[in-house]
């Protein structure tokens, strides 16, 4: 094998190994729980491959535990509830939806409950059972929208507040949309 090869060879193997083992620059993971080990008499151990409930006499002085204890993690909080159906991401600040799809189902949603949302830039306000060219906003540069088969998408692209005016009933409702 020459030089160059053999040092190609090298450095393929420590791309691997750094890879391998986190050195790559990669976000460290926490580890996942694990069950602490059943518990046995002073003095005794349990051979690996035998059942917990038989163990084993050794000479081997009890030590620490190989096995970590479990990680206690605090329980997620509750998100907010919300009105119409909404798919949640991580929030850019507390009071706003993070980029997501907000759906509203106009025969199961009382509109007049929804006067303003907040959203990050990306998300998507879908209307569902609305015909074309009925739901109109006042901010065009701020929005994409698509129509098909009785669905709305308004996709907020750029930051600013948008009103949403979706007629319901012989009335007109205007949501205000805050894209930050």
């Amino acid at each position: 094998m020459t030089e160059r090869r053999r040092r190609t060879a090298v450095a393929a193997l420590l791309a691997v190994v750094a890879g391998l083992t986190g050195c790559g620059g990669e976000r460290p993971v926490s580890p996942l729980p694990v069950q602490p080990p059943a518990p046995v008499a002073a003095g005794t151990t349990t051979p690996p491959g035998s059942p917990a409930g038989t163990p084993s006499t050794s000479r081997t002085p009890p030590g620490p535990s190989t096995v970590a204890p479990p990680t206690r993690r605090p329980a997620p909080a509750a998100p907010p509830p919300t009105t119409g159906r909404g798919t949640r991401t991580p929030s850019p600040t507390p009071a706003c939806h993070g980029p997501i799809r907000y759906d509203i189902v106009l025969a199961e949603t009382e509109l007049e409950l929804i006067r303003s949302l907040c959203f990050a830039a990306g998300a998507v306000l879908r209307i569902q059972g609305i015909g074309p060219g009925l739901v109109t906003v006042d901010r065009e540069d701020l929005v994409a929208r698509h129509y098909e088969a009785g669905v709305v998408d308004i996709r907020f692209v750029r930051t600013g507040t948008v009103a949403v005016t979706i007629p319901k009933d012989g009335r007109e409702h205007t949501i205000t949309v805050v894209v930050v």
